[in-house]
């Protein structure tokens, strides 16, 4: 990206929501046939939704599977598959049909140095960066949820009382004292160390790898002082429950980051993404927030259950 500093997170407004819905049969070049493959006019087997490794995609894989066999629509899950990078290669390659991802990061995959700012440019902005990125796979951008999940920078409250900590531009003045933990993409990607020190001049004492997605065992690496700032994505519920705080990010090193449902448009049909559509169109960062403590706190639930219930809830577990 030229300058991620640009980027201005945001909440999609009803003009985008139209925008989106615009976008909704948008393929990435090839032919976007429905019945070329499940949930389409005439179209057989069975729609396979993927997952990264963490648990709230799983949760929304689940919940996309879930409202698809309510539907009467084969479906089933591939969950943890791995990093961006190798889900969308399954998505590409048709081994996965479809996959909940996150705009912002999802753009920047695609395409490094977009411009896009608003949360609405971010979604228009897919289509063509997904057919330029990978232009022989026929990939679909669904409508994007009211639901946003960002990475955040979050501290102890004692870490931030010991360094005066309320932002990241407080972080970059005392970074050479911090560990850092994330995931082990969090080294090279742009909204990573490299834009932690473009935009804040932060270079760490020291980076450790976790790979759990801001989960238990980053959540305990904070807790003990082994690190002293962990990423751990705003809809994980361990934010409130141990009173952290999420320090503010006034150079949006962070970019808008609404659930959206990428697509194999050979193998998705037209009554399938009908269904992922009203999905998109009832999933809010507060359900996230609760699917999340259900699955990842004391309760300990099932991701398919969590789902199953989110499901019911909204009126879409079918009759």
């Amino acid at each position: 990206m030229k300058n991620l500093s640009a980027l201005h997170a945001g909440r999609l407004t009803l003009s985008g929501l139209a925008l989106t819905g615009l976008l909704a049969v948008t393929a990435c070049g090839g032919n976007s046939d429905p019945a070329a493959g499940p949930g389409g006019d005439g179209a057989g087997g069975s729609i396979v939704v993927g997952s990264a490794d963490f648990p709230e995609s799983q949760i929304i894989a689940e919940i996309y599977a879930g409202a698809l066999k309510a539907e009467g629509i084969d479906a089933g899950t591939k969950l943890n598959i791995g990093s961006r990078e190798i889900y969308m290669a399954a998505v590409e390659e048709g081994s996965v049909h479809v996959v909940p991802d996150y705009s912002g990061n999802l753009l920047l995959f695609a395409d490094p140095e977009a411009t896009a700012e608003s949360a609405e440019e971010i979604v228009a902005a897919l289509p063509e960066a997904l057919d330029a990125r990978i232009p022989d796979a026929n990939l679909g951008v669904l409508e994007a949820s009211e639901a946003e999940n960002k990475d955040a920078m979050v501290v102890t409250k004692e870490t931030a009382e010991k360094y005066g900590l309320k932002s990241m531009a407080d972080m970059g003045e005392v970074c050479g004292e911090l560990i850092i933990g994330a995931p082990g993409t969090f080294r090279e990607r742009s909204y990573g160390l490299p834009g932690l020190k473009e935009r804040y001049g932060c270079e760490p004492a020291g980076f450790e790898a976790i790979n759990d997605g801001g989960g238990a065992i980053t959540l305990e690496a904070l807790l003990n002082d082994d690190i002293q700032v962990a990423d751990i994505f705003t809809t994980t519920p361990s934010i409130v429950d141990n009173d952290l705080v999420v320090l503010e990010d006034p150079k949006n090193n962070w970019l808008a980051q609404q659930v959206v449902p990428v697509v194999n448009l050979d193998t998705v049909g037209e009554d399938a993404r009908a269904v992922l559509n009203e999905v998109s169109a009832e999933l809010t960062t507060e359900d996230l927030i609760n699917l999340n403590r259900q699955v990842s706190g004391d309760e300990k639930r099932n991701p398919s259950d969590a789902a199953a219930g989110w499901l019911e809830e909204k009126g879409l577990a079918g009759s």
